[in-house]
């Protein structure tokens, strides 16, 4: 999903286990894995390190719709078909994630928003903003109700031809929460994974409250903002136009496209969503990003444990908006 992908974990001698591998295409970076267990737990680490790697290598080449032989890609391919195709249990799995999320969010999250999402990846790539003709015709191929989901058969109907499936928004989320569950039944409960800025977390390190994990300033790479999160057994995703977005006259659109109109959105803000669980994290700061505070706030509380936070840059002033519940997160 061409993402850097990082796992942290300890073992029973508290010593830290680190490993990345960046996914770009297909191509992928070697694994740094720092051994400084005990002969024994070093190689139940360094197993459990691969492991997780070739599962999300796995999943990705699932889920990925830059790949054209994935098995999403296939699906879209037979999209207008009239029939059902039955998929893996790890597709049909984010598939319902994705059906919930666009109920959920009614329709802010929409994972068949794939057409469109296309348009404005070719309008990042040529510096040519997509005409309306353009982006009606790619609407009138999404509809998350044309999706259709036989959980009996785990099988799946995409009832309108010219169906692109897109799970961006949802799938770093997902597949880090998947490998962190991989690295709790190999018996490291004491993990935090990171997914292109998705993260979760398991038990806290030896010693510490829980996590430590900042937040970028909208628009900022290099910058944290003062507010540190100290997470254990909780997922953080972060919404933003950092790396992808297109200028047009003066303009800024994020890689976020509204599923009602097609278009990338203009603010220029972070949007920062605290869950149990990785996948519910990145959708909610994905539907987030286009709802308003208000009905932001209205999702947020339908999800237990869950928490918001706002950064908008308005006249080179930053706001802050935040759910009461943000504050248990925070670094005392």
């Amino acid at each position: 999903m061409a993402s850097p992908f990082t796992v942290t974990f300890y073992g029973r001698d508290s010593a830290a286990m680190d490993g990345s591998r960046t996914r770009a295409g297909v191509g992928r970076a070697a694994a740094g894995i720092g051994q400084t267990f005990r002969e024994r737990d070093s190689l139940q680490a360094a197993l459990a390190a691969e492991a997780v790697f070739r599962l999300a290598d796995s999943l990705n080449n699932l889920l990925s719709d830059y790949i054209d032989s994935s098995e999403i890609n296939r699906l879209s391919g037979a999209s207008g078909q009239g029939r059902w195709v039955r998929v893996s249990p790890p597709l049909f799995g984010i598939l319902q994630k994705a059906m919930v999320a666009a109920l959920a969010s009614e329709g802010n999250y929409d994972v068949t928003i794939g057409p469109v999402v296309r348009l404005w990846r070719t309008a990042r790539r040529t510096h040519v903003f997509p005409d309306a003709d353009s982006v009606k015709s790619a609407l009138s191929r999404t509809g998350y109700r044309y999706m259709h989901l036989d959980t009996v058969r785990r099988a799946v109907w995409l009832e309108h031809p010219g169906m692109q499936l897109d799970i961006g928004g949802l799938g770093k989320g997902f597949v880090a929460q998947a490998a962190l569950d991989l690295l709790r039944e190999k018996g490291f409960a004491s993990a935090m994974v990171n997914a292109g800025g998705k993260i979760v977390t398991g038990l806290a390190p030896p010693g510490k409250e829980g996590w430590l994990i900042g937040i970028n300033a909208p628009g900022e790479k290099n910058e944290i903002l003062p507010k540190l999160l100290v997470l254990k057994e909780m997922s953080v995703a972060t919404s933003g136009d950092i790396y992808q977005y297109v200028e047009f006259d003066g303009r800024r659109y994020s890689h976020i496209v509204d599923p009602r109109t097609g278009i990338g959105i203009t603010r220029r803000r972070n949007v920062t969503a605290i869950a149990p669980d990785g996948t519910d994290a990145d959708w909610l700061a994905t539907a987030c990003s286009i709802l308003s505070f208000r009905a932001s706030l209205r999702l947020i509380r339908r999800y237990p444990g869950a928490a918001l936070f706002i950064t908008e840059r308005r006249k080179n002033k930053l706001v802050e908006k935040s759910s009461r519940s943000f504050r248990n997160y925070l670094r005392k």
